[in-house]
């Protein structure tokens, strides 16, 4: 379809607005909740999704997904797959405390949820450290716990997403509208010419900051994002202050790609990185 769906919560997904394909299961992503699927005797695909949150729907035929594209805001409902930025506020035996948002219920991920770890190997993570984590499960009523994972559950590997500890850089708050379109452009294809969802501004600074050895983001559903650019050495942190900026502001005023590539070049420029 192509005429753009607005959902609110509680709104079933209209089943010709289902994709079809018949040879790939349907991958639910996130702002979505499966109330009912079909028997293995149907032919015809008749899921029954409901809306968690208010947004766009958005459906790739090609890759047979489907999930909810929601509108710049500050609240993070968590949802199974998702990928996001933890804190840990604690450790006990089997597991990690997490604060995913300082208004929600700390969630916990598993001492040996990582890549390769054992009791003597996992990773000795302190309050405070940064972790790039998926959300494995959330529970059923009020007060279930949200249980978060550093690695594929289907491969046991971190990949991918690159998963596990974030060390040095820097984390942003954004909206959690904004962060899904930087997670959708970055999972998108890049043979387009034009900008996925009018996000340019990524691209602008991987072509001004290439002279300061690039840099790395990790990005989180729950409304945030790691900066690292390490390789730039002495002038590291003004360039991690100076991504930060460019995409808060790129958030905030809603940009168009021009005023992207403008909000760069100034940014740069009163940072004296270009």
């Amino acid at each position: 379809m192509t005429t753009p769906l607005i959902l609110l919560p509680g709104d079933e997904v209209p089943s010709d607005y289902l994709p079809s394909s018949k040879s790939n299961p349907l991958k639910i992503g996130s702002g979505l909740r499966l109330l009912s699927q079909p028997s293995t005797k149907s032919k015809e695909p008749n899921h029954v999704l409901s809306a968690t949150q208010a947004g766009i729907l958005e459906t790739d035929a090609r890759r047979n997904t489907i999930s909810l594209l929601s509108f710049p805001n500050r609240r993070y409902i968590p949802t199974t797959n998702d990928l996001i930025i933890a804190q840990v506020h604690h450790s006990s035996a089997d597991f990690f405390h997490c604060m995913i948002t300082p208004h929600t219920a700390q969630a916990l991920l598993g001492q040996l949820s990582f890549e390769g770890a054992t009791k003597k190997t996992r990773p000795m993570l302190k309050q405070g450290d940064i972790v790039y984590a998926r959300v494995l499960s959330v529970g059923i009523g009020a007060g279930a716990e949200v249980e978060l994972t550093c690695v594929n559950p289907a491969t046991g590997k971190a990949n991918p997403g690159g998963l596990g500890p974030l060390n040095g850089g820097m984390v942003f708050d954004l909206s959690t509208g904004m962060a899904a379109r930087l997670l959708h452009a970055s999972s998108s294809s890049a043979d387009d010419d034009e900008p996925v969802d009018g996000l340019v501004v990524l691209s602008e600074l991987g072509k001004k900051l290439e002279g300061f050895g690039g840099f790395e983001l990790a990005v989180g559903r729950n409304g945030k994002v790691w900066v690292d650019c390490s390789n730039a050495e002495e002038n590291a942190i003004k360039v991690t202050i100076a991504i930060g900026r460019c995409l808060q502001g790129t958030d905030e005023h809603n940009l168009n790609p021009a005023d992207q590539k403008k909000l760069v070049t100034r940014t740069l420029r009163d940072m004296k990185l270009v």
